[in-house]
């Protein structure tokens, strides 16, 4: 099912509290600059829908969690439940997660998603994420073959990361998350633990990787709880990536080969029950975050933005916001962190995914029984 309605954004922008590089959850005006911005459904009936790619003909690639992926062309039209898509363990945050394209796809038709997967390892249980790559035709997929499992096996549902992007060498970085009541792994760089991940498009190891040694070397970064978001700065070609803090300490990090992130040992989160997880929130050899937030917005999907359609916000860091129901634009200024303001705050939808569209739109994922895909335009 799909609608088309289009509606003229009311647009908030948040007045940003900054302590060093801490934003607190302040204040709003309204940004009369952008009262203009269209908002128009494309589509909707989308059962929690959590990833998108863009095809290079303009169609749109959508996961539900729930197990589907589904085509959405440039008229408007759902495709159904794509054929021959394996099954998820549609537990909890677990499911059909994130997808993407091939850097190749124009001559061979892969694209990847990332899963949780019942393990087929023997003697243990549970699920882990896993990505998978496909041959995408009319119909489904072809060819369908699993080139990465993360060792994290566990049957609790949560803290799956899952995110994928492809950087300039064709390399797949994938997103873990701690698996919940593991944390203390994501210090551990012989598993997939809180970790980010590097391998090729078959599935094999990059040589220049940093655990090479190890006894888990797809592992790129590492001290992660559960990254929500990935994408490359479009000047550098660097990784960057979002994570979920607990309570407080969601962050944006500048991602580099072998770097230590921190959690458990260092957070500027506490526990979900007002307990304390570390009183530290700086140590020699770990990362500081770019950005992080207190109390926290649940961040979900990140890209910068690189269209003209918005020319104003050019090379500004765009992000969905779960808790709080918002798409947050993050300014730069002098490579730090400016003023954030919220946009399509009145949907009261959770924002689960953002990505910029060929001509400059920007659609959204609102994460619902009733999902929905959201362009926001000019």
């Amino acid at each position: 099912m799909t609608t088309k309605t289009t509606l003229l954004l009311s647009a908030a922008a948040l007045t940003a509290v900054l302590n060093q590089n801490a934003v607190a959850h302040g204040g709003h005006h309204d940004d009369g600059s952008h009262s203009d911005i269209k908002v128009t459904t494309l589509a909707e009936g989308l059962e929690h829908p959590w990833g998108m790619a863009f095809l290079p003909n303009g169609d749109l690639l959508v996961t539900e969690r729930a197990g589907g992926i589904q085509r959405l062309s440039k008229d408007g039209k759902l495709s159904g439940r794509l054929a021959n898509v394996p099954e998820v363990v549609a537990q909890n945050q677990g499911g059909m997660l994130d997808i993407t394209i091939d850097p190749d796809f124009a001559t061979n038709n892969t694209i990847y998603f990332c899963y949780s997967r019942e393990t087929d390892v023997e003697g243990k249980t549970g699920s882990s994420s896993s990505v998978a790559k496909a041959t995408l035709t009319d119909n489904g997929l072809e060819n369908v073959n699993v080139i990465f499992s993360a060792d994290s096996i566990v049957d609790n549902g949560f803290h799956f990361g899952c995110r994928l992007v492809f950087d300039a060498d064709k390399h797949l970085y994938i997103t873990m998350g701690d698996r919940y009541k593991y944390m203390q792994e994501a210090q551990n760089t012989n598993n997939h633990y809180g970790k980010i991940v590097r391998i090729n498009r078959d599935g094999s190891v990059p040589k220049s990787n940093p655990f090479v040694d190890g006894n888990a070397p797809e592992v790129f970064s590492y001290g992660h709880r559960n990254v929500q978001g990935v994408t490359l700065h479009p000047e550098t070609g660097d990784l960057w990536a979002m994570e979920h803090g607990p309570k407080g300490g969601d962050e944006i990090n500048e991602i580099k080969a072998g770097a230590n992130y921190g959690w458990p040992v260092i957070t500027y989160g506490i526990d979900y029950s007002g307990e304390i997880i570390s009183d530290k929130t700086h140590m020699e050899g770990m990362e500081q975050p770019w950005l992080y937030w207190d109390p926290s917005i649940a961040p979900s999907g990140l890209t910068f933005y690189t269209g003209d359609m918005f020319k104003e916000w050019q090379g500004d860091i765009l992000v969905g916001s779960l808790k709080f129901t918002h798409l947050r634009r993050v300014s730069i200024e002098g490579g730090k962190p400016a003023e954030q303001f919220e946009y399509v705050r009145d949907m009261q939808a959770r924002i689960r995914d953002v990505e910029v569209a060929p001509d400059g739109s920007i659609y959204l994922l609102t994460d619902a029984t009733n999902g929905k895909v959201v362009k926001l335009s000019k």
